[in-house]
């Protein structure tokens, strides 16, 4: 599934669960300042932004309503040309029955799920059938994060047993999550590289100022990349971003200089078959 000749999703995660205008005052916040940054990312090569909504304190929310009005607010932004992907993150708040029926309340064009926040005890592995058979049914572009190899292997198990059924799939890599400092380098890549059974087309997202540098190494790899204020506010030279966008043209560069195509927004429904245009 992964091909140096395939068109590099790059996404940008601009905001994350917890990052304040103290650590940086581009952080985008309201519906209308998510919308400011998608127009500049796609600008700068975006084909996809990953965003997390609010409450009016700043704090992490999952909301159907505060995700429809981000994304019409997204829309009315750049139209179609950015796939918006909303996220089910707990942020240490939310437990499984609300990240699931936040996606169902919002059914949203994509979503990026948490394998192990859903993997629990307390869930029926019935229940998870049941959500990514329904994710499946809607036509919903899903995103399995995926933290360590252990990960990957219990993502394995369970598509095996039948309670993940087969469906176009995408992975993420997150690299250094649990490293300490959180500061992530292209080794990270390996241990997911060597778990993962190459049916499913994956991107990787990392921590710190070698972002950029893991973004490249997956990029040359046949992978995708998500990059973004969410985990990095460093450039590639050790300066503090001036905004998003900066990163996403980072990585828009690299991905010329490797000679690979960057994706557009119809190119990532095409190969998800995700799209409700």
């Amino acid at each position: 599934m992964n091909d140096d000749d395939t068109p590099l999703i790059l996404t940008v995660a601009p905001n994350g669960a917890y990052k304040t205008r103290e650590q940086h005052p581009a952080i985008p916040l309201s519906a209308e300042d998510l919308a400011d940054t998608a127009k500049t990312c796609l600008d700068a090569g975006a084909s996809m932004i990953h965003i997390h909504v609010r409450r009016p304190d700043g704090r992490h929310l999952l909301d159907a309503q505060a995700y429809q009005d981000a994304t019409a607010a997204i829309r009315r932004a750049v139209g179609q040309s950015l796939v918006v992907q909303i996220t089910t993150e707990a942020a240490q708040v939310y437990e499984p029955p609300a990240q699931m029926a936040v996606v169902r309340d919002t059914r949203p064009e994509a979503v990026s799920v948490g394998l192990r926040e859903l993997l629990k005890p307390e869930v029926p592995e019935t229940e998870l059938h049941a959500f990514f058979n329904w994710l499946l049914q809607e036509n919903i572009m899903t995103q399995i994060i995926l933290y360590s190899g252990e990960d990957v292997a219990q993502w394995q198990r369970l598509r095996a047993q039948g309670v993940v059924p087969e469906g176009p799939w995408f992975l993420l890599f997150v690299l250094g999550r649990y490293t300490a400092g959180q500061k992530s380098s292209p080794a990270d890549l390996l241990p997911f590289l060597n778990s993962d059974d190459g049916r499913y087309p994956w991107a990787m997202c990392a921590f710190g100022p070698q972002e950029n540098a893991c973004a490249i190494t997956a990029a040359g790899l046949g992978g995708h990349v998500r990059v973004g204020f969410e985990n990095n506010l460093y450039l590639k030279d050790g300066s503090l971003a001036p905004d998003n966008a900066a990163l996403a043209a980072q990585v828009a560069e690299g991905a010329k200089a490797l000679g690979r195509p960057l994706a557009t927004a119809d190119d990532i429904r095409r190969i998800f078959a995700g799209s409700r245009n």
